[in-house]
This record gives C-alpha cells, sequence and structure tokens, in this order.
C-alpha cells in the first residue's frame, strides 16, 4: 500500500511521517511538500504545492491513502482554495482513501473566519471522495505553550472570556492520524483529536505557575484590548487576526469536546496539559 502525506515537512507532517515509519512496515510512504529536499530521508519525496495543483495532480498519483494537512496559511480564502486544489486533485489521480485534517471547531462561520476554510474543505471532501475520513483535532498544547511563554514575563495569561479547552499534543494527533492511515474501518469516519481533560482560563493559568514557580494569573480582556496587546508585542497582523477567531471559538466552546479517539487510533493515551508544559518549562 501506497501512504501519502500531503504537507510533510510542516512540524505535523513530520510527526505523521515518523509514526508511519515506525508502525507502517511494509507500505510505501510518501511525503509531498512544495519543499520535498525537507522531507524525511527514509520516505520517497515528491513535489507538490498547494499553490500549484497540477503538481499535486501528479504528485498523488498511485497513493492508495491520503492524508491532507492544511496549510499555515491565514490569509482570508487561501487555505479555502488549498485545501479545494487538494481534494480535487487526489480526485482526478485516483487516491483510493482521502484522509482530511481539521479542527474541532469545524463549522459554519463568517468567510473571513480562519475556521471557514475547514467547513468549506470537509464538505467539499464529502461531496467529492470516493472514500474519505475527517480527524479534526483540537488546539495544539504546543502552541498554548507558545502563548504561556509570552505570559510568564507579564504573568497574564489573556483571554476573551473563560473557557475550557481540551489541549492536545502534536504527537497525539500525528498517532491518530497514522492509525487512520494505516487501518481499515474508517471510511466516512469524523473523528476527534483531543487532549484527556477540557482545562479552564484560570486552571490554565493555575497550571503554568506551578511548574514555573511564579505567579501566573487568568485575565479576561476586551478584543480591542487583547488585539493592542498582540500589537504592540510585535506580533503581525494577520497572526493577530487568527489568534482572535481562536479565542471566539475559545469561549464558544467549540475546543471543549474531550473523547477518547487519540487512544483508539493512535494507541496509547493522550498527553495531558501539564505533560507537554512540564517538558517546556520543567
Amino acid at each position: 500500500m501506497q501512504i501519502g502525506v500531503s504537507g510533510a515537512s510542516g512540524h505535523l507532517g513530520k510527526a505523521v511521517v515518523a509514526e508511519l515509519l515506525e508502525r507502517g512496515s511494509g507500505h510505501g510512504i510518501v511525503g509531498i511538500s512544495r519543499n520535498p529536499a525537507t522531507v524525511h530521508a527514509a520516505v520517497e519525496a515528491r513535489h507538490g504545492d498547494y499553490d500549484r495543483p497540477e503538481t499535486l495532480i501528479a504528485a498523488y498519483r498511485g497513493l492508495d491513502r491520503l492524508l491532507i494537512i492544511p496549510s499555515s496559511e491565514v490569509e482570508a480564502g487561501r487555505r479555502d482554495r488549498h485545501f479545494l486544489s487538494a481534494i480535487d486533485a487526489a480526485a482526478e489521480a485516483s487516491v483510493g482513501h482521502i484522509v482530511m485534517m481539521s479542527t474541532a471547531a469545524s463549522r459554519e462561520v463568517d468567510a473571513h473566519e480562519m475556521f471557514a476554510a475547514y467547513f468549506s474543505g470537509e464538505q467539499h471532501l464529502m461531496r467529492t471522495a470516493r472514500r474519505w475520513s475527517i480527524l479534526r483535532m483540537n488546539y495544539y498544547a504546543e502552541s498554548f505553550a507558545q502563548v504561556a511563554a509570552m505570559s510568564i514575563g507579564s504573568g497574564v495569561v489573556p483571554g476573551l472570556g473563560e473557557s475550557d479547552v481540551a489541549f492536545v499534543s502534536r504527537a497525539d494527533v500525528a498517532a491518530a492520524a497514522a492509525g487512520i492511515l494505516l487501518g481499515d474501518g474508517h471510511a466516512g469516519a469524523i473523528y476527534n483529536a483531543t487532549g484527556p481533560a477540557a482545562i479552564g482560563g484560570r486552571e490554565r493559568a493555575e497550571l503554568l505557575a506551578e511548574i514555573i514557580g511564579k505567579p501566573v494569573h487568568f485575565a479576561v480582556m476586551a478584543e480591542a484590548q487583547l488585539r493592542g496587546g498582540m500589537l504592540q508585542a510585535n506580533v503581525p497582523p494577520q497572526y493577530v487576526a487568527a489568534m482572535i477567531d481562536i479565542e471566539r471559538r475559545f469561549v464558544a466552546g467549540d475546543f471543549n469536546i474531550v473523547t477518547g479517539d487519540v487512544e483508539r487510533l493512535g494507541g496509547r493515551a493522550p498527553r495531558s496539559l501539564r505533560t507537554v508544559l512540564a517538558k517546556q518549562f520543567g
């Protein structure tokens, strides 16, 4: 069986390829990237650029199963085009089973929100692919660790409101994705890769304070205040907009789902937020 990972040079793509190499004895593994020289040396590397659909068709040919990992682009409309181009290319290349990496916040929202691309991508996948699966992931624990690192100096973890989030580690998402690609019986299934518990804002701040041994508290801020603080910290405007979208989804409860899908698909219990933070700051 030929298994492809589209987006194989990114953090998640590299983690999925590593999982497949560890588990997928006897299968061919293909890493697709616009920078194929950065794909893991132990797998076949192919050039495929989400902005050049014709390269994707060639890159996806001969694959039995394909994981489509979204690009890191946050510009409105661009990730939408990437999803649609990749799905159409996979269908034209006659890929047997397409797996799409999505988000727990996938739902119909304003087209300018970063999460709109996931909903439109899922809908297009269902209409287009012969066999498909969707893996919706919660928010990365490692991404919260980055926010936490910026919060240590001020002693404040900011947010638009109190929210419960089941942060999941990137490695656990990769394990779940590999489980789908290597397993059977997943056609038409939608899974949710989450951490073991949903953690509130105040609890997150208390956990960070305990790990670093310094006072940290959670502060609810107005959107303009939060936006202004990020801009003052020299966060690029496009990423500020993305972070505001994420905070809105946190408060809406889109990331408070907890499932056993990581253990079911990946064969191991998911790491806790405490474990990820302790590794980062311990």
